[in-house]
């Protein structure tokens, strides 16, 4: 090779010294790996024993940002279709799950386990059990600002290829793909939602159905300033839903809120 100019397709021109034939090669393969990863479509598909045989577009597709797409031109589409895809099919899902596996669950409590399963963090640590960001295809700009480990970035990844597994194998295949991921999970999401004080919980439940925020009336407050006792009713939509006392008003309020969660637990046994 002589000595001058070398342009890499879609870039900016770069001045080169003279190279010996293998460092041009192992150039050439950083400058790939930088864009497409260290592991290509084939290559993970094979390591997950994904579902796509021999035919890869949809996978390709699936792991291609659109930063990869603005450098190379020649690249058909990006994965923002088959994100948008399977981020209706987790939805469905994942719904469908939670619904059946706590079948005595109210719907308040069934719809913050649905919501924490497919938040961004949790399916970016789905991306990242299954090691997608060495095979994720970005960008120069998007892999120098840390694309390869940003949450937003691998949960897309991760509905890109749920996109793809549905349309191209269907429901079912998809859905055998995606349950393996939530039972440890929302084991996990269950012992955070214990840990979680009753008003709290109260409140995103009485929001969800659309009945407002409660509100925590002092009924009475008896006893000397040491030790008094104050007795809290929680009123939600007029309706007094529990009662809780306690040696302050914080106290108290728990106390009703969780006797709320009780009574509208055995209201609404679904």
């Amino acid at each position: 090779m002589e000595l001058g100019d070398l342009q890499r397709p879609h870039h900016t021109v770069m001045r080169w010294r003279l190279l010996s034939s293998g460092e041009v090669l192992l150039a050439v393969q950083h400058f790939n790996s930088d864009h497409i990863g260290s592991e290509s479509p084939a290559q993970l598909c094979e390591r997950l024993k994904l579902p796509f045989g021999d035919d890869l577009r949809l996978l390709t597709r699936a792991l291609t940002h659109r930063s990869y797409v603005n450098e190379h031109p020649d690249t058909v589409s990006d994965n923002e279709r088959l994100e948008f895809l399977g981020d209706a099919v987790l939805d469905f899902v994942v719904g469908s799950w939670v619904y059946n596996r706590f079948p005595e669950m109210a719907e308040g409590e069934l719809t913050r386990i649905r919501s924490a399963l497919v938040r961004t963090e949790s399916l970016a640590e789905f991306s990242r059990q299954l090691k997608m960001n060495q095979a994720m295809r970005l960008g120069r700009g998007e892999i120098q600002a840390g694309g390869r480990d940003r949450d937003v970035l691998l949960c897309a990844t991760f509905e890109a290829l749920v996109g793809a597994i549905y349309q191209g194998k269907g429901l079912e295949v998809a859905r055998n793909f995606i349950l393996p991921f939530l039972e440890p999970t929302a084991e996990s999401i269950l012992l955070q939602m214990q840990t979680i004080d009753p008003k709290s919980r109260l409140q995103e439940l009485t929001q969800s159905k659309g009945w407002g925020i409660p509100k925590y009336v002092t009924a009475q407050a008896e006893g000397p300033d040491h030790a008094r006792v104050f007795d809290i009713e929680v009123h939600v939509n007029g309706n007094c839903l529990g009662k809780g006392s306690g040696s302050s008003k914080h106290v108290a309020q728990l106390s009703a809120a969780q006797q709320a969660l009780e009574n509208l637990a055995m209201q609404d046994p679904e």
